[in-house]
């Protein structure tokens, strides 16, 4: 594993009465994206805000790139690039203007080369001269991305970066995050779209309630949690399961017509399959469904998982 690019070790933030994060340690490695998922009000966003620099902790320390991001904040908020949920540009400024102001925040005289890189990238050429107001929602999120983009950050916060946009949008936005990976651009995401964070995720974190609750690989995590059902539709109903396929934990659904048996990851099917030829059942159809990544999260978050596996 590279070293990390991100560290939080020991972050509390409180508002008033109200704890929004909870003593988190967190190692975000370079090169990798990084899924932090989570139910509204779990903490995701106020864990990117202290990143950025735009919140700060009550107690703990985050670094970026082994930087302080209070001590070297100077240093560490020109290292970081974020897409916020929330559309938010002047409205009175064309698209290429909108860049290079943004640009200008970080000192950074935007060249032309890198300019059209980011309008081909994000598929805004056509608009470099539109005014911001007149962009639809999706051209406004491309924009946000591009904002964030100018300054070549090192880290990359994507904060819901597709929410309210069309499916072609997000697969355009999903093969660039992968461009930015392999350019060595860390990317932490957030999203509410779990086949998102199943698409491009390398490690994922689940947080709640402030707490992080795990981090893991994505295989490994799936490999972990995520079992397997084999559902065997039949042509007419079965009146009681067999016992060989109830020693198996088989189920009859459906009004008996059909029967289901779960197993755990790499595990086969094959003793299932061997007692329902034997018990005679006649088979009409039969289909395997494997946990996503949404099923291990609602699961997750249903037990608590304990933070000593982070």
């Amino acid at each position: 594993m590279h070293e990390p690019v991100v560290t939080l070790r020991g972050v509390v933030k409180r508002y008033g009465n109200f704890t929004a994060l909870d003593r988190v340690d967190l190692d975000v490695p370079a090169g990798e994206i990084f899924a932090l998922l989570g139910p509204n009000g779990a903490g995701k966003t106020t864990l990117i805000s202290i990143v950025a620099g735009l919140v700060r902790a009550s107690a703990g320390s985050t670094r970026v790139l082994g930087r302080d991001v209070v001590d070297d904040y100077r240093f560490t908020r020109r290292a970081v690039g974020l897409v916020p949920q929330e559309i938010n540009f002047d409205p009175f400024f064309t698209v290429e203007e909108t860049l290079r102001i943004q640009a200008g925040y970080f000192g950074v005289a935007l060249s032309h080369g890198r300019l059209e890189e980011i309008l081909g990238a994000l598929d805004l050429a056509a608009k470099r001269n539109a005014n911001t107001r007149s962009l639809s929602g999706g051209m406004k999120r491309r924009l946000l991305i591009g904002k964030a983009l100018v300054h070549e950050p090192r880290v990359l916060f994507l904060d819901e970066p597709t929410a309210g946009v069309d499916v072609q949008l997000r697969q355009s936005l999903w093969a660039y995050v992968r461009t930015l990976r392999s350019r060595g651009t860390t990317i932490v995401l957030t999203t509410h779209y779990l086949e998102e964070a199943e698409e491009l995720a390398d490690r994922v974190a689940v947080i709640d309630q402030g707490r992080v609750l795990l981090v893991e690989e994505k295989q490994r995590l799936l490999e972990r949690y995520a079992g397997k059902t084999l559902r065997v539709a039949l042509s007419a109903p079965a009146s009681a399961l067999p016992e060989s396929l109830a020693a198996l934990g088989a189920r009859l659904e459906d009004g008996g017509l059909a029967v289901a048996v779960s197993a755990a990851p790499g595990a086969s099917f094959g003793p299932a399959l061997a007692a329902i030829a034997q018990a005679g059942l006649p088979v009409r159809d039969l289909e395997t469904h494997r946990m996503r990544l949404e099923d291990v999260f609602v699961s997750l978050l249903r037990r608590g998982a304990p933070s000593e596996e982070t």
